[in-house]
């Protein structure tokens, strides 16, 4: 990953409460695990961010180098990567994503 492709990456997860690094966007997800990962905000009804990796393979491929993570989607809370697709609906099974969540939006 180049210095100016990482120091992309920083500047989207720092400024960004609830970031999710998918294929699509929120209104038109391009892959299922992507889908799933914004239902579960859009049941929240949080704003959050997301950058479509499709539109560029320097983040597609960087964001993996970035997390360590080798898969699509990558979900950022309050500057924390706190991981995919399967992770996110454990989470939010348990009931510690939403206090996650509302815990970035009160800071």
């Amino acid at each position: 990953m180049t210095p100016e492709i990482q120091e992309k990456i920083d500047n989207l997860v720092k400024q960004n409460k609830i970031l999710v690094f998918m294929k699509g966007t929120k209104l038109m997800p391009q892959c299922g695990f992507s889908n799933n990962v914004v239902q579960i905000f859009n049941s929240f009804g949080v704003p959050f961010e997301t950058v479509n990796v499709l539109d560029d393979y320097e983040i597609r491929q960087g964001i993996k180098d970035y997390s360590n993570w080798p898969t699509i989607p990558q979900v950022y809370i309050n500057g924390e990567f706190i991981g995919g697709s399967d992770i996110m609906i454990e989470l939010y099974q348990q009931g510690k994503l939403q206090q996650m969540v509302e815990i970035a939006l009160a800071s």
